[in-house]
């Protein structure tokens, strides 16, 4: 469970698509973070009726979003970790793409009579139906991991500078690579969700088989794993994958959750990895540095350098959005033999 300093995520299941979000996440926002004023107002005003008691709270959830000072989803105290790994940190910031996202989100959230229908809708279709693919059916959920400027950061290259292919796999509903995709000839993307398939393939990417897309004999400039990691099978497996499917010169953008904390929604009854990640250490930065060290170098791969940046969501009924702390890795594959690390 991660602590409110480093996770803002409501109690309720209703946030990130890949997993019961309730299991594992709690909010920055809940009783025992309230500040003096909404104590106050919370013992003077008692609303009644449900809806009218989730509204009331649903503003003073989202009148502390618009205090939060978000800067702080992309800081680092460096001072801890090893010269080798600090000097690899690059520093992003809150830019115009990433505040209009929130905006929209704010937006959408206010839509109490959508809000309601995907609340109603979600309890039944959880019956039988994946999170993830409720959300595709639901076209709500939608992620936001960085802006097009904060990419071309990550892959240090040219305002005018134009690769030939990426592969995005589990593009979800493809609203992060459609951030990425002006920057390629082509977008290939995998997803395991139908519904999210169906979107993907409406929105013009082309779709690989989940199973066999390193089997098409295609190798890509850029191979983004956003968020992916913590929520595969065998994810010691995919990286091998990536380092052997990448073109001559070739990036690996990693995006993971930290504190680490796995989660397979698909295919195993305990949630539980076959692969784990050897990833070590409490606080964001030892964890960055277990990964640098325990998993990517041991896999094969240099890492360029790494950021810090919020994983957001679209919100619901409870708040306007939601955010987790990802660190977001650029690989590129070294020249040494890759360690078993299993």
């Amino acid at each position: 469970m991660q602590s409110p300093s480093t996770c803002s995520v409501s109690e309720s299941d209703t946030c990130f698509p890949q997993c019961d979000a309730g299991q594992y996440f709690q909010s920055s926002y809940d009783s025992r973070t309230t500040d003096e004023t909404s104590e106050i107002l919370s013992r003077v005003y008692r609303p009644h009726g449900t809806l009218a008691r989730t509204l009331y709270y649903k503003y003073l959830a989202d009148e502390r979003l618009q205090r939060y000072d978000r800067n702080k989803w992309y800081e680092c105290d460096t001072s801890g970790i090893p010269d080798s790994i600090r000097d690899r940190f690059l520093p992003l910031s809150l830019d115009k793409e990433t505040e209009l996202f929130l905006d929209q989100s704010c937006h959408k959230s206010d839509w109490i009579f959508t809000q309601l229908w995907h609340s109603i809708a979600k309890a039944f279709l959880g019956w039988f139906m994946t999170q993830t693919s409720i959300n595709g059916l639901l076209g709500r959920g939608s992620m936001f991991v960085f802006s097009l400027e904060q990419f071309r950061r990550l892959l240090a290259v040219e305002e005018d500078w134009r690769g030939d292919t990426l592969l995005d796999l589990g593009a979800g509903d493809g609203k992060t690579t459609e951030v990425m995709a002006p920057l390629f000839n082509s977008v290939y993307v995998t997803e395991i969700s139908g519904p999210m398939r169906w979107i993907l393939a409406k929105r013009g990417f082309q779709l690989l088989d989940v199973e066999s897309w390193s089997e098409a004999g295609i190798t890509f400039d850029v191979i983004t794993c956003l968020n992916l990691l913590d929520r595969c099978d065998r994810p010691l497996t995919l990286l091998r994958e990536l380092r052997a499917a990448l073109s001559p010169g070739g990036k690996v953008v990693v995006a993971l959750v930290l504190p680490f904390n796995p989660y397979v929604e698909i295919g195993r009854l305990d949630h539980r990895p076959t692969e784990w990640l050897p990833i070590q250490g409490s606080s964001f930065e030892e964890q960055v540095s277990s990964a640098i060290s325990n998993v990517f170098e041991a896999s094969g791969f240099k890492v360029e350098h790494w950021s810090r940046v919020p994983y957001l969501c679209e919100g619901d009924l409870n708040q306007a959005f939601y955010w987790l702390d990802d660190a977001v890795f650029v690989l590129s594959a070294s020249e040494e033999i890759p360690q078993d690390v299993s």
